[in-house]
């Protein structure tokens, strides 16, 4: 899972919720470093910043969404601001969830478990082939 956060509380928070279940994290402190290890590595969830330095989360957002290798990678939002909390729920984003900082453990695991089926293959893709609209994921 790719975690493109620029907060280092942020960072080790989700790295340790997540390892302690045996997922392999990947980080990314920017947008743009961000946008390059998702396509280089295919994770199977990102966990995405609203507010970074340099091009902003949903920026970033719109590139995955736009390119054909990683439109299918549910993206969890994330944004203390109250005002990115009413962007996302305005539907304005092409986000799958958000989550307000701060979150607790089981508030992540609940909604990864919304996002990815047991096998960790995303729902998003597994609803994309089953309509024809994108290509199978292939691991």
């Amino acid at each position: 899972m790719l975690i493109i956060d620029d907060s280092t509380t942020i960072l080790g928070t989700l790295n340790k919720y997540l390892k302690s279940v045996g997922c392999l994290t990947l980080e990314a402190g920017n947008a743009e470093s961000g946008l390059e290890i998702a396509r280089n590595e295919r994770p199977h969830l990102i966990f995405l910043d609203v507010m970074l330095p340099g091009m902003n989360g949903y920026s970033c957002l719109r590139k995955i969404r736009r390119d054909p290798d990683l439109q299918n990678i549910p993206v969890i939002a994330m944004s203390g601001s109250e005002k990115a909390a009413e962007y996302y729920f305005g539907k304005h984003s092409d986000a799958d969830d958000f989550m307000k900082k701060p979150f607790s453990r089981q508030e992540v695991f609940a909604r990864i478990e919304r996002l990815l089926d047991v096998n960790r293959v995303p729902r998003r893709a597994i609803n994309a082939t089953a309509t024809g609209d994108a290509l199978e994921i292939q691991e």
